[in-house]
């Protein structure tokens, strides 16, 4: 039996409730926030061990980093075959499409367990972070 995962909940950094994500099947296709993603600044997340932690589970065409994952799918390509609603989902809260994962939740902090003091009800990144991850992501096309 499936379990039931809480609805997604949006903070600013100043703390004040943002309307929530519209998850339309397995995207959420409107971006988090007003300013399109910059992919530099995504890729950036994505190769950053201490950020991202992206290339501890997925390998990706980031070559001057040695000794990514092979646990998860490689990112290369994933541009041409997930949209960027698609990307958005898996990256704020991947739990959405399965319960199972290991992907950690990149911005929901509703439901989690086992998180670290320090991580307590704070996201891993923020949604400008988000986007610009996506926006690296999208760009990965072959």
């Amino acid at each position: 039996m499936r379990r039931a995962l809480p609805a997604l909940v949006f903070a600013s950094v100043a703390g004040l409730a943002q309307a929530e994500p519209v998850v339309v099947g397995d995207a959420i296709p409107a971006p988090l926030t007003a300013a399109p993603g910059e992919p530099a600044r995504g890729r950036a997340i994505v190769a950053d061990r201490t950020r991202g932690l992206c290339l501890l589970c997925h390998p990706a065409p980031i070559p001057e980093e040695r000794f990514q994952g092979n646990l998860a799918p490689s990112l290369a390509g994933v541009g041409a075959r997930l949209t960027p609603g698609q990307l958005r989902l898996r990256l704020v809260d991947s739990r959405r499409l399965n319960p199972e994962t290991l992907m950690p939740a990149y911005f929901s902090t509703a439901g989690l367990v086992g998180v670290a003091d320090a991580w307590q009800g704070r996201p891993i990144l923020r949604v400008e972070e988000i986007e610009d991850v996506v926006a690296y992501l999208a760009t990965l096309r072959d």
